[in-house]
C-alpha cells in the first residue's frame, strides 16, 4: 500500500513539475519578461526544496514519514494554487498588433498609407509603463512554486529510505524502478495537459476567439496556462489522503512471520504501555508540569541528536570519496539535464516552426515511453542477476557514455533560420548576418509612416516575412482575423499579385523531416539515459552505510538543487536572450518577451552547453571506477538475503535484553549503537 501510495505521489509531483516546465513561454508571454527571469521563477522550486530538504532528510526518519510526506502533498497543492491566482487578478492579455481587434478593421488604419495617424505606434507616457506593472503578477507564480518546492521536500528522501528500511534489499531496485516508472508517468500526463491548455486561448470564455489576429504557432499566443495548475492543485491534495492513514514503521519483508519480530514487537509495545502508564498523572497542574517536562525532553533529545548524529554524519559522508565524486557527477549531469528539459518546448518552436502545444505533445510522446520502459528494464536486470556495486557502476558508466556519443548527432538535424525581412533578410531577399536597426525600412515603405518595433508578422507570396503587413508596403486589405489578406504589397517582389496573410511562412517540409529524425533521437537517447539511471542509483545507495542513507539521499538532492536546479535555468535563459533578435514592445515602448531568435546561434547553445558539460562528468565516473576496485563499500553485503538480517535480528534481541538489564552501564555511543 506504501508503495502504491508513494507511486501516485510521485505521478502528483512530476504531473506538476513538468507542466510548470511545459508552461514556462506561455508565462514568459503572458507576463512579458525574458527567458532568463522565466529560469529563476523555474529555479524557484528549487529554492523552495533548499530551505527544508536536509532537515526534513534527517529528522524525518524520527518522525512519523507517511504523515510527513502527506503534509507535504497538501503544502504543493497550495503552490500550485497561487501560481493561477495571476490569471483571476489581471485583466485580458493584451497582444502587440498593428490590426486591433476590438476596433474597426475595415479602417486600414495599419496599412502603409501616407501620412498616417500613427495612432498604434507605442507611446513615451511612463504612466503607461505603470499601468503595465501588471505584469510584476509573475511573483504569485515565484512564491507558489517556491511554496511547491517546500512541499515537494519529504517526498523524495523519505518515501525511498521507507522502501529501503523495510524492503528485501534484492527487491528494493524493482521497488525504486517502479516508483520511478510513476515518476514518469506523472510528465507525460503533464505533458498531455500542458499540450491540451497551451492550445486554448488565455482568455477563452471571456473574449471571442474569431476576432484574434494571431494562431497557437504564433510567438504571441498565450494559452490557458493557469487551467492546468488548478487541475495539478487538486490532484496534489487528492494524492496526500492516503499517507495520513498508513503506519510508521512495517516488518521488514520476507520476515513478516518470523516469531523474534513478533515477539520483539509485543515487548515494545508493552513497554510504551508500562512508559505511557508511568506518565499519566490525574492531578491538575501536575499533570500539566508533567507533560511539559516529556516535551522538553524531547527536544533537548532533537538537540542532542543533531550533535551526536547529524554531524558525525555529515562528517562520514564528506570523507566517503566514492559519495562525493557521484554528487559531483549528479551536479554536473543535472546542469545539463535542467537547461534542456526546461527549454526543450522552445527549441523545437524556433528550431521547427511549431507551435508550444505541438512541441509539448511531441516531447511527451517520443522522449516519455522511452524513459519509462529504461527505468523497469533497469530494475529488473538488477534484481534478475542480482548487479553487485561494481558491476552496476561499469553498467551506469558506460551506457551514459554510449547515449553521450549518440546525442552528438542532434547537431545534424538542423533547419534554416526564419527569413523576417529587416531582421536577418535583406528587401531583396539577400540573408544578412547582423541585424541592423536601419535595415527596417526600404525606398518601397520609407513614405509608410510604419511602426518599426510592433512584431505582427506577415508571409509574404514571395516566401519571406515580414514584420508587419505596414512594413511589407501593403495597401489594402480584406476577410476578418486570422483569415485576413493583404494585398497590393510595393515591398514583395513577385510578378504576379503581391499579397500576405497573417503569421511568419512555415519552414517546408525538409524541415519537418528533420524534425522526425530529432524527435527519434531523443527517444533512443532517453531510452539508454534511464537504463542507465537504476544501475548508478542503487551505486549511490550501495555506498552509504544504512544509517547515512535518508541523509545521504538528502544531501545529494540538496547539492543538485543548489548547484544546478537554481542557476541552470537562469543562465540558460539568459544565454538563449543574447540570440534573440527581436524583441516584442509593451504600449509605453519598453521590451517585452522575445519573439524570435537567432535559430544557428540558439542551436549550439542549447545542444552545446550541455555536450560540454555531460563531457566533463566522465572524468569523476571514471575515478570512481578506479576506486571502487580497490574499496569495500557498506552495502556490497546488502544482498546477501534474509538469514543474515535474521541473524541480526535474533542478536538484537538479546542485546535489547541486556540493555534494559543494565542501562547505567552503558555509554552514550554504546547506546546508540545498540539502538
Amino acid at each position: 500500500m506504501f508503495l502504491l501510495a508513494i507511486t501516485c505521489a510521485f505521478v502528483s509531483k512530476t504531473l506538476s513539475g513538468s507542466y510548470m516546465n511545459s508552461m514556462l513561454t506561455q508565462i514568459e508571454r503572458q507576463f512579458n519578461i525574458p527567458t532568463s527571469l522565466v529560469g529563476f521563477i523555474n529555479g524557484s522550486f528549487e529554492i523552495g526544496n533548499l530551505l527544508l530538504i536536509i532537515f526534513v532528510s534527517y529528522f524525518g526518519t524520527k518522525l512519523h514519514r507517511p504523515i510527513m510526506i502527506g503534509i507535504g502533498c497538501v503544502i504543493m497543492g497550495l503552490g500550485c494554487f497561487l501560481k493561477s491566482l495571476p490569471h483571476f487578478l489581471m485583466n485580458q492579455y493584451e497582444y502587440e498588433s498593428t490590426v486591433s481587434v476590438s476596433g474597426n478593421l475595415s479602417s486600414n488604419s495599419f496599412l502603409c498609407m501616407e501620412n498616417g495617424t500613427q495612432i498604434l505606434r507605442p507611446t513615451q507616457d511612463p504612466s503607461e509603463c505603470t499601468k503595465e506593472v501588471k505584469s510584476l503578477m509573475w511573483v504569485y507564480v515565484l512564491v507558489g512554486n517556491i511554496v511547491r518546492g517546500m512541499g515537494e521536500t519529504p517526498i523524495l528522501p523519505l518515501g525511498i529510505s521507507y522502501i529501503e528500511d523495510f524492503a528485501k534489499s534484492e527487491n528494493s531496485p524493482l521497488y525504486i524502478g517502479l516508483i520511478e516508472t510513476g515518476a514518469i508517468i506523472g510528465p507525460l500526463i503533464g505533458l498531455l495537459l500542458a499540450s491540451f491548455c497551451a492550445n486554448v486561448y488565455v482568455d477563452t470564455g471571456s473574449v471571442n476567439t474569431d476576432d484574434l489576429t494571431i494562431t497557437p504557432t504564433d510567438t504571441r499566443w498565450v494559452g490557458a496556462w493557469w487551467f492546468g495548475f488548478l487541475i495539478c492543485a487538486g490532484v496534489n491534495v487528492l494524492t496526500a489522503i492516503p499517507f495520513f492513514f498508513l503506519p510508521k514503521t512495517l516488518p521488514k519483508e520476507g520476515l513478516e512471520n518470523n516469531a523474534d519480530i513478533i515477539k520483539n514487537e509485543n515487548e515494545d509495545k508493552q513497554r510504551e504501555e508500562d512508559k505511557k502508564e508511568k506518565h499519566r498523572i490525574t492531578k491538575g497542574k501536575y499533570t500539566y508540569f508533567k507533560y511539559y517536562e516529556i516535551d522538553l525532553l524531547f527536544h533537548i533529545d532533537i538537540c542532542h541528536s543533531f550533535i551526536s548524529d547529524f554531524l558525525p554524519f555529515m562528517k562520514s559522508l564528506s570523507c566517503n570519496p566514492i559519495y562525493m565524486l557521484f554528487i559531483l557527477i549528479s551536479v554536473i549531469q543535472f546542469n545539463a539535464f535542467v537547461s534542456m528539459v526546461s527549454f526543450m518546448p522552445k527549441y523545437i518552436e524556433q528550431q521547427y516552426g511549431k507551435s508550444s502545444s505541438d512541441a509539448i505533445f511531441l516531447i511527451g510522446i517520443y522522449n516519455l515511453p522511452p524513459i519509462c520502459v529504461g527505468y523497469i528494464i533497469g530494475g529488473l536486470i538488477m534484481k534478475k542477476f542480482k548487479i553487485t556495486v561494481k558491476q552496476a557502476a561499469h553498467i551506469g558508466c558506460w551506457l551514459s557514455l554510449f547515449e553521450y556519443l549518440l546525442y552528438f548527432l542532434s547537431f545534424l538535424v538542423t533547419c534554416e533560420n526564419s527569413s523576417v525581412v529587416g531582421i536577418n533578410t535583406s528587401y531583396e531577399g539577400i540573408p544578412q548576418d547582423l541585424y541592423m536597426g536601419n535595415n527596417i525600412f526600404a525606398n518601397c515603405n520609407v513614405d509608410c509612416n510604419c511602426p518599426s518595433k510592433i512584431w505582427d508578422p506577415v508571409c509574404g507570396n514571395n516566401g519571406l516575412s515580414y514584420l508587419s503587413a505596414c512594413l511589407a508596403g501593403c495597401e489594402t486589405s480584406i476577410g476578418m482575423g486570422i483569415n485576413m489578406v493583404f494585398q497590393n504589397c510595393s515591398c514583395i517582389q513577385t510578378s504576379g499579385n503581391s499579397s500576405a496573410v497573417l503569421g511568419l511562412c512555415d519552414k517546408g517540409p525538409d524541415c519537418f523531416l528533420m524534425l522526425q529524425y530529432f524527435l527519434i533521437l531523443s527517444a533512443m537517447n532517453s531510452f539508454l539515459y534511464s537504463l542507465a539511471a537504476i544501475p548508478g542509483y542503487m551505486v549511490l545507495l550501495r555506498c552509504m552505510k544504512s544509517e547515512e542513507k535518508s541523509l545521504g539521499v538528502g544531501l545529494h538532492t540538496f547539492c543538485t538543487r543548489v548547484f544546478a536546479g537554481i542557476p541552470a535555468p537562469i543562465y540558460f535563459g539568459a544565454l538563449m536572450d543574447s540570440t534573440c533578435l527581436h524583441w516584442g514592445t509593451l504600449k509605453c515602448g519598453e521590451s517585452g518577451a522575445c519573439r524570435i531568435y537567432d535559430s544557428t546561434t540558439f542551436r549550439y547553445i542549447y545542444l552545446g552547453l550541455p555536450a560540454a558539460l555531460r563531457g566533463s562528468s566522465f572524468v569523476p565516473a571514471l575515478i570512481i571506477l578506479i576506486l571502487l576496485r580497490k574499496c569495500h563499500l557498506p552495502g556490497e553485503n546488502a544482498s546477501s538475503g534474509t538469514e543474515l538480517i535474521e541473524t541480526k535480528v535474533k542478536g538484537k534481541k538479546n542485546e535489547c535484553k541486556d540493555m534494559y538489564q543494565k542501562p547505567t552501564v552503558l555509554n552514550d555511543d554504546e547506546l546508540k549503537t545498540k539502538l
